[in-house]
């Protein structure tokens, strides 16, 4: 049984319809990488998956129809996520934006502090006094103190530094490896997408143009739809 499925799905920005027809599914504990040029749409989807704008189509998760939910209800069925552009909480202390966001689970301060040993480190500290690598790893570390049954990952590795890129990529391995839950990635790395994501999902203007195993990606694709 999917865990997420969108069928159909349109959304518009006031006038402007940015989503045409984007269909994709997520099984439980599968990791599926959402790909496309800049301006596919990719980040419009996520928006309407956490119900941050309205769509038409279905959106189920699990059992739930997420369509009419409000977005706080959506994160309560399960739904984590690590926005693009990272979004802490930067006049709070590193552990009081991890306790703003705990939900009851395995995922505690102590889960999390161990996964990112810095965050540990910088427990006291303001957030927004913390390198970018630092407050992205917060920003994952907080969406996981929700628990959720799906974390959504947009652009978790853009901008920063390679050490800190590589050391985000194995903690989202070891997520896949240990956790169980189901991951939703946008990223533009196709490299290390290839090695972590079970499927994947192109989107055009808006629209699921290929969807397959992430190993079937073959270079004539990623030319045609990703420009590399």
């Amino acid at each position: 049984m999917s865990l997420l499925t969108l069928e159909g799905v349109t959304a518009f920005y006031g006038s402007s319809q940015a989503l045409f027809d984007v269909n994709l599914e997520i099984g439980a504990g599968e990791v599926v990488a959402l790909m496309g040029r800049n301006g596919m749409g990719k980040t419009t989807t996520v928006k309407t998956i956490c119900r941050l704008l309205p769509a038409k189509g279905v959106i189920r998760f699990g059992d739930h129809d997420l369509l009419p939910l409000p977005s706080y209800r959506a994160a309560r069925l399960g739904i984590g996520l690590v926005p693009e552009g990272r979004r802490c909480f930067g006049n709070l202390s590193v552990e009081k934006n991890l306790t703003a966001a705990a939900r009851p689970g395995d995922w505690t301060a102590g889960t999390v502090t161990e996964l990112f040993p810095r965050l540990g480190e910088r427990r006291s500290q303001i957030a927004a006094s913390l390198s970018g690598g630092e407050q992205q790893m917060l920003a994952i570390a907080r969406a996981l103190m929700t628990n959720p049954k799906l974390l959504i990952l947009d652009e978790a590795t853009e901008g920063l530094a390679p050490l800190v890129r590589q050391e985000i990529w194995k903690v989202i391995a070891r997520l896949k490896q240990e956790s169980g839950m189901a991951i939703l990635i946008i990223d533009k790395s196709i490299r290390e997408l290839s090695r972590i994501a079970d499927r994947a999902v192109i989107l055009q203007r808006g629209e699921t143009v290929w969807n397959g195993p992430v190993n079937d990606l073959t270079s004539d694709l990623t030319e045609r739809y990703l420009g590399v």
